[in-house]
C-alpha cells in the first residue's frame, strides 16, 4: 500500500561496502569495461530491456552458465497460436545446449567436501550432504533411471515432501534431460491425478507418510491410489521417510535398495536445446483444470542466476533458505540457488511447530544468509509479538524475501524493528506462469515501505491503464512488454490457444500478468492483489489488500477474505473474519471493522456484510481464494475444489448465500 506519511523515506539503504560488494556492482563494473556505464540501477536496468540480446549474453558469461552457447543469442521463432510472429514469439539462444543439473552440480564437483544440504524437519530430525555426496547420491538414482529407459523429453514425477531425496530425484531425472514435475503430499489423490494424469509420468517418486504440525500423515494408501490411476507409471520408487518399514505397496522399489544395487560414479549429462522442457508446473486450479505450464531448460536456468546473483546478491557458499514445499514454484527456485554455489537450507513440516521460533532456530543454528518466506508468515510473526532479534543474532542473514501476497508497510517496519534492521528486504512478486520474478530486489538501492523494489533485469514491466496506456502512480494491470527467455515455453497439450488466452489476448503482443498494482516515481511497485479479486463498490476500483491490510492489524482478527456480491446490479462488499481464540464478533467488533476501513481506508471499503469463518479459505499454497469464496456466496458451483487446502470452509460460505 501507498505509504504516503513517509513521504518516500528509505526504510533501509546499502552502504557502499555491501554496494561495492555486491554482484550486481561487479556486473556493472564489467560492462564498464565495454564502455558501458550507469549511474544506477534505472540506468541500468533501461539498457537491459533497449539491448536485450547484449544483457541475456552478459548474464550467461557472467553468471557463469555452463553449455555451449553458440550465436545467435534470439530469433524469431513461430507463432504460439495462429496470430502473427511478434516480439513475444522470440526465441532465445536456439542453437545452444546445456543440461540444469550440470550447472547445478558444477560447483560441487570442485568443492566436493564442502556442504551442499543442510535438512531439518519439525521433529528435529536433520541431515546434512557434502557436494560429494550429493553427486554420488545423484549418480545413483540416475543409474536406475537409465536402466528404467528413461531418455530426453520422458516425465519423471515427485510427489514428494522438500526433503533432500526431492532434490536428488530432480536432479538425476533432469541430467538425462527428461522433464521433472511434483507436487506436496498434502494433496489430495484427485488433484494429483488431475495434474500428473495430463502430464503421463513414466516414474513417480513417493514416500511412506510425513508429519506437519505435530501430526502424522500416512501416504501408502494415497500412492498406491495414484499408481493405479496413472497408467503411464511403469515404475516407482518409495522413500521411507516417516520409517513404516511394516507397510508394502505394489510393484514399487525401495529408495534404500538403489544403494545397494548401484555403486555411485561419475554422473552423465546429457545436454539439451536451450528451449527444450525441463519443468512442468500447475497453476491453482481454483477456476477449472489446472494449467500444465511448461518452463525451458535455459530459460529457467540463466533466469534463476540473474535473479539469485544479480537480485538476492547470493554468492558461494552462501545458505538459502525458503519455507516452500515442492508443490509451489518457490521450490524450483530455490533448488536453482545451488547453480550460483549457495548451500540450500531446506525445512519439512509447519513453521511454527512445535514453537513460532522454529525457523528462527534453524536460521540461527545453520547460519542462514538469505531467508525466504511469505507475506503471511510475517504478519503472524507480527501479531503473536514474536520478535526474533530478542532471541538470536542472525548475524549472517543479509536478505529476507517474501512472496505469495502483498507485504503491507507495516510488516516492513515489523521486519526491521523485529528481525534486523540491517536487512535488504525483497518482496518479489511473479509466479508459477514465469516460474520466476517480474518485480523483486535491488540490493544496491533503498527499499521504501510497501513497494517491491525495482522489475526485473531484462524485462519491460510497467503498469497499464484500462486503455493499454502506460501510467505512473495510478493503478493499473502489470504487464511486460517484451520477451524474455523463461517465457514458458506453452501449456501441455496446448496448441497455443490456451496459452494466448492467458496471457496475450487483453493487450496485443503484450504479457499481462493478472495483477493490480501502482508505479511509484522510483520505479517501485505497489501491489493491491489480483485482478480478478478487485471489487467495485459504487464504481470505484478497490483492491482486497488495501481491506486485509488494515483488518488483519487488529487483533481480534486473525486472517480475513473480502469478496462482491452483486444484486440487481449493484455490487457491495463482503467480509468473512477467521476470529482469534478469544473473540467473538459481536456489533462492537463489526462496527470497529467498518469504522476503521472508513478512516484508513474509504467509505467504499467498509463492507456491508461481515460474517465469522472457521479458517479462511486458501490454495495448497497459501494463496487466497476470492474467487472461489465469491462464487459460493453466488450460489455457483466451485469447478475444483481439490486445488483448495480447507475446501470444507466453503459450506460456511454457503450459509450466507441469498
Amino acid at each position: 500500500m501507498p505509504n504516503n506519511d513517509m513521504d518516500h523515506i528509505p526504510l533501509w539503504s546499502p552502504s557502499p561496502e555491501r554496494v561495492e560488494d555486491s554482484h550486481l556492482k561487479a556486473f556493472m563494473q564489467v560492462l564498464e569495461q565495454q564502455g558501458l556505464n550507469f549511474s544506477d540501477y534505472a540506468h541500468l536496468h533501461q539498457w537491459s530491456i533497449s539491448q536485450p540480446e547484449s544483457f541475456w549474453d552478459e548474464v550467461w558469461d557472467y553468471c557463469g552458465v555452463v553449455g555451449d552457447k553458440h550465436a545467435p543469442n534470439c530469433q524469431l521463432g513461430s507463432p504460439k497460436w495462429d496470430k502473427p510472429v511478434v516480439a513475444r514469439d522470440l526465441l532465445w539462444f536456439p542453437n545452444a545446449t546445456l543440461n540444469y543439473a550440470e550447472n547445478l552440480l558444477a560447483y560441487g564437483k570442485a568443492h566436493p567436501s564442502e556442504l551442499a544440504i543442510y535438512f531439518q524437519n519439525e521433529n528435529r530430525q536433520s541431515s546434512l550432504l557434502t557436494w560429494q555426496q550429493l553427486i554420488e547420491q545423484v549418480s545413483v538414482v540416475q543409474q536406475w533411471l537409465i536402466e528404467s529407459g528413461i531418455t530426453e523429453g520422458d516425465v519423471v514425477a515427485g510427489y514428494l515432501p522438500h526433503i533432500p531425496h526431492t532434490i536428488i530425484a530432480m536432479l538425476a531425472a533432469t541430467s538425462l534431460g527428461a522433464i521433472w514435475t511434483s507436487t506436496s503430499p498434502d494433496f489430495g489423490v484427485d488433484s494429483v491425478i488431475e495434474r500428473f494424469g495430463q502430464v503421463e509420468p513414466k516414474i513417480l517418486f513417493c514416500c511412506d507418510g510425513y508429519h506437519f504440525n505435530g501430526k502424522a500423515f500416512g501416504m501408502i494408501e494415497k500412492n498406491q491410489s495414484l499408481i493405479d490411476a496413472l497408467p503411464s507409471i511403469n515404475q516407482a520408487c518409495l522413500i521411507r521417510y516417516a520409517d513404516q518399514h511394516d507397510t508394502q505397496m505394489e510393484n514399487t522399489l525401495d529408495w534404500d535398495f538403489l544403494a545397494q544395487r548401484f555403486s555411485p560414479m561419475s554422473a552423465t549429462f546429457h545436454r539439451v536445446k536451450f528451449n527444450a522442457p525441463l519443468f512442468v508446473l500447475y497453476s491453482s486450479g481454483t477456476t477449472g483444470k489446472p494449467k500444465c505450464i511448461v518452463h525451458s531448460v535455459g530459460g529457467t536456468t540463466i533466469n534463476h542466476l540473474k535473479e539469485h546473483q544479480l537480485h538476492c546478491d547470493i554468492k558461494e557458499k552462501d545458505k538459502v533458505f525458503y519455507y516452500t514445499t515442492c508443490g509451489w514454484m518457490m521450490w524450483n527456485w530455490q533448488v536453482s540457488a545451488l547453480a550460483s554455489g549457495a548451500t540450500l537450507v531446506i525445512f519439512d513440516g509447519s513453521p511454527v511447530y512445535p514453537k513460532v521460533n522454529t525457523l528462527w532456530q534453524l536460521a540461527h543454528e545453520a547460519e542462514v544468509t538469505l531467508f525466504g518466506t511469505s507475506a503471511k508468515y510475517l504478519e503472524t510473526l507480527q501479531k503473536l509479538h514474536y520478535q526474533p532479534n530478542e532471541h538470536f543474532t542472525l548475524s549472517r542473514l543479509k536478505t529476507l524475501c517474501s512472496t505469495g501476497s502483498v507485504l503491507y508497510p507495516q510488516q516492513f517496519d515489523f521486519v526491521y524493528d523485529a528481525i534486523k534492521p540491517d536487512l535488504h528486504l525483497a518482496s518479489i512478486s511473479g509466479g508459477t506462469d514465469i516460474c520466476g520474478c517480474f518485480v523483486l530486489g535491488n540490493p544496491v538501492s533503498p527499499v521504501y515501505g510497501g513497494e517491491c523494489q525495482a522489475p526485473g533485469l531484462g524485462l519491460d514491466v510497467k503498469v497499464f491503464n484500462e486503455q493499454g496506456y502506460s501510467v505512473i502512480e495510478q493503478r493499473g494491470e502489470l504487464v511486460c512488454r517484451n520477451s524474455f527467455p523463461n517465457q514458458p515455453i506453452g501449456f501441455w497439450n496446448d496448441k497455443g490457444e490456451r496459452y494466448h488466452n492467458a496471457y496475450w489476448a487483453e493487450f496485443s503482443g503484450v504479457w499481462n500478468h493478472g495483477d493490480d498494482v501502482m508505479q511509484s516515481p522510483t520505479g517501485g511497485m505497489t501491489f493491491f492483489g489480483r485482478s480478478d479479486a478487485t471489487l467495485n463498490p459504487g464504481g470505484v476500483r478497490i483492491g482486497t489488500a488495501e481491506i486485509y491490510q488494515q483488518v488483519n492489524q487488529l487483533e481480534e482478527v486473525s486472517d480475513a477474505i473480502a469478496v462482491s456480491r452483486v444484486q440487481d446490479g449493484n455490487e457491495t462488499v463482503v467480509l468473512f473474519v477467521q476470529l482469534s481464540s478469544t473473540a467473538t464478533l459481536d456489533d462492537a467488533l463489526k462496527q470497529r471493522i467498518k469504522q476503521t476501513l472508513k478512516t484508513h481506508c474509504s467509505p467504499r471499503h467498509v463492507p456491508s456484510e461481515i460474517y465469522p469463518i472457521s479458517e479462511v479459505p486458501r490454495t495448497k499454497s497459501g494463496k487466497l481464494v476470492e474467487l472461489a469464496v465469491k462464487q459460493t456466496l453466488h450460489g455457483q458451483p466451485v469447478k475444483n475444489q481439490g486445488a483448495i487446502a480447507n475446501p470444507w470452509v466453503l459450506e460456511e460460505v454457503k450459509s450466507h448465500v441469498v
